[in-house]
């Protein structure tokens, strides 16, 4: 059964970890997908990795500057004006910094905050008006489990997640008249690059953490995009909806 038949999706932070399990789940459940990476390179090497495993994926690479609002905007319009439409926004982009506030560099907390909240807001403002006048669509934002809790150290992510959580919220109420979904997707510990080269003691460590006892899959998240940018989801909006197995960090 292929959830998302037909519809088109653009995907910013498709090229890998969650991003490109996105990307590949929506693929699979017949959707076409836009993913955005952060440079042509990286872009076409993941087409070229998705088309390896299916060579019938209807996917494209692109590389806007998300902290540019031009240069989204004319993303946004290049799938729209190409495809006719855009069904799907997965703002999945985005930085993450542990520095301690000591040390933390007044640069380095606003590149955090450009990337993590002002390109889901660019983003977002310029695909409303494209799934408005298609009579509405699915807008989802990754947020984080620190979204909720915090973190010691680095304290631009959780901000930015926080943001995320607020931006998914009030839009959520806004555009529902609209008929735009709204929501937002809470990952916890994902076994992605970083992770999967931490030691294995810490990663034994990190399990016992965590109820469910293991670090979750990048499918595992995508499941959860998938579902939200459904049908099966119709009537879910405004929703932070964490895959953490249960973690409190």
């Amino acid at each position: 059964m292929e959830l998302l038949k037909g519809k088109v999706a653009v995907v910013t932070g498709g090229t890998r970890g969650i991003g490109y399990s996105i990307v590949e789940e929506y693929l699979k459940n017949g959707a076409t997908v836009v993913l955005c990476g952060s440079r042509k390179e990286s872009a076409d090497k993941a087409v070229e990795s998705l088309k390896k495993t299916n060579s019938k994926f209807k996917v494209e690479g692109i590389y806007p500057n998300l902290t540019d609002y031009k240069s989204v905007e004319e993303a946004i319009n290049y799938v729209a004006k190409k495809y006719g439409k855009v069904d799907i926004l997965v703002n999945n982009a985005g930085v993450s910094a542990r520095e301690s506030i000591y040390d933390y560099k007044v640069e380095d907390f606003d590149n955090v905050i450009a990337l993590n909240v002002n390109a889901v807001f660019y983003a977002t403002k310029a695909v409303a008006p494209i799934m408005k006048a298609n009579g509405g669509g699915v807008i989802i934002n990754t947020s984080s489990m620190v979204s909720i809790y915090g973190q010691p150290a680095g304290c631009a992510y959780p901000a930015s997640k926080f943001a995320v959580n607020g931006l998914t919220k009030s839009l959520a109420r806004e555009l529902a008249p609209d008929h735009i979904r709204v929501n937002a997707v809470a990952p916890g510990v994902t076994n992605t690059d970083m992770v999967a080269n931490l030691p294995e003691a810490m990663r034994e460590g990190i399990c016992k953490t965590i109820p469910l006892g293991r670090i979750g899959e990048p499918v595992d998240v995508a499941n959860a995009f998938v579902y939200l940018a459904s049908d099966m989801a119709a009537y879910v909006t405004g929703e932070i909806l964490s895959v953490d197995g249960c973690a409190r960090s």
